[in-house]
């Protein structure tokens, strides 16, 4: 596998330095990405970069993740409009090694292959460097003119709203590029690759090599992804989408693949799986014929689900999606974990009953109408129930004397009423 072949297909160059093809085919070459440790989780808009290490290493080249510890603590200038909050030591450490698992499900870090994946934390070899050591070996290669010709820091500086810019931030491309020259010094490390937004850092590395060492190093950035509506990717109304359960369920994090557009699908599908070029145009060409069947985010959602989370997740998320669109059974609503529950009926109508209402039993007449209002009479509700349209956790009532007690919770706190085929009501009671 040619690895800027690959990249080129599926969209993932925005600009490389020249020669950088040229030391792929001389020998299996070692490249690194940066990862901010900010967080223990990684979101999707780390997994551009997470997927080019991924074809990196499957072209028999040498992928190394930089967690960066260091720079963590300073924050990059590219693309924001504020510093960051800076972390202690103990937090970056935790962070590493929570990155570190979700990557391992992306690259192969364990095996003794010449190419195994590596992780690093710049912390390791910037935590000794004094400042003065630091500004008599790295500052006198890099001339302030070079650091303000950078499109981040001309954009930072000349920005209205913003409030100027600290040296501590100015200095952030200096450390960047030490990074690369101490990885090339150390690693052989001879390419940085990123996001089109660090060109500039990334260039300072390969100055410094360049200077320091007079030898080659090269870069390679990707686009930015965007939404084909000039949306954010990534973002929800409820925040990033991350890559870790705790903050983004399996079924929320499956959702948001499976309902993006068509178009978004189909330059998605390349950049964030490894499906291979003739399958992936298969699918396109199905999709075309059928955009109604939503062949690809279909697709999409699967693999991408699958290799974030396990084929059980994808299962459950699949399970989950029927409850509310198919026509699933009691038996899976009861399955569902209570984020999963939640997640599954955001946005329906939600009623607070008082658990104690639910001790000794009460009718379903009496919850649905006089406790919790899913119908605004019990003469409206009777229609219902004997025309089999209403029902309690995927259950149909046959009778709306039926008693409904704490025994008939789920996750001992919810009631799922339904009203016809498509109104849901969750009956929260505490």
């Amino acid at each position: 596998m040619n690895f800027i072949e690959e990249l080129q297909w599926r969209g993932m160059i925005h600009t490389m330095m020249p020669g950088t093809e040229e030391q792929m085919a001389k020998e299996m070459t070692v490249a690194y990405v940066g990862i901010d440790p900010t967080a223990d989780s990684l979101h999707i808009g780390h997994l551009v970069s997470v997927m080019m290490l991924r074809h990196f290493q499957h072209a028999g080249h040498k992928p190394i993740a930089l967690v960066g510890g260091a720079t963590g603590m300073i924050g990059d200038p590219s693309g924001k409009s504020a510093e960051r909050n800076l972390l202690d030591e103990a937090a970056l450490r935790h962070n590493q090694e929570s990155i570190k698992a979700q990557l391992a499900k992306f690259l192969d870090f364990e095996s003794d292959a010449p190419n195994a994946a590596e992780l690093v934390n710049n912390y390791d070899w910037m935590k000794d460097y004094s400042f003065l050591d630091f500004i008599r070996d790295i500052g006198k290669h890099i001339t302030v003119n070079y650091m303000m010709s950078k499109e981040s820091v001309k954009k930072r500086l000349s920005s209205e709203s913003s409030v100027g810019m600290s040296f501590t931030e100015f200095s952030y491309q200096l450390l960047q590029g030490y990074d690369f020259l101490w990885l090339n010094q150390h690693k052989n490390c001879k390419l940085q690759m990123g996001g089109s937004d660090q060109w500039g850092n990334i260039t300072t590395g390969t100055e410094l090599i360049r200077r320091k060492t007079e030898s080659d190093a090269f870069a390679l950035v990707c686009p930015l992804i965007t939404k084909a509506d000039g949306g954010k990717f990534g973002k929800t109304e409820s925040g990033n989408v991350w890559l870790d359960r705790r903050y983004t369920s399996p079924y929320k994090f499956f959702q948001f693949w499976l309902n993006v557009s068509d178009a978004d699908a189909e330059k998605y599908i390349k950049i964030f799986t490894s499906i291979a070029k003739a399958e992936i145009e298969s699918l396109i060409v199905e999709h075309t014929a059928a955009p109604h069947l939503r062949i690809l985010q279909k697709r999409l959602a699967q693999e991408v689900t699958i290799l974030v989370h396990s084929v059980e997740d994808y299962n459950a998320a699949i399970e989950a999606s029927n409850i509310l669109f198919g026509n699933s059974t009691s038996e899976s609503l009861k399955k569902l974990d209570e984020d999963t529950l939640l997640a599954v009926f955001e946005g329906v109508p939600q009623f607070k009953v008082d658990k104690s209402t639910l001790e000794a039993g009460v009718k379903t007449i009496d919850l649905l109408t006089d406790i919790a209002a899913v119908f605004p009479s019990k003469g409206e509700m009777r229609k219902l129930v004997q025309s089999g349209g209403v029902s309690i956790n995927k259950e149909k009532i046959e009778n709306q004397e039926q008693v409904i007690s704490n025994s008939d919770l789920l996750n001992n706190k919810y009631l799922l009423a339904q009203k016809g085929k498509k109104n849901y009501f969750l009956l929260i009671v505490e």
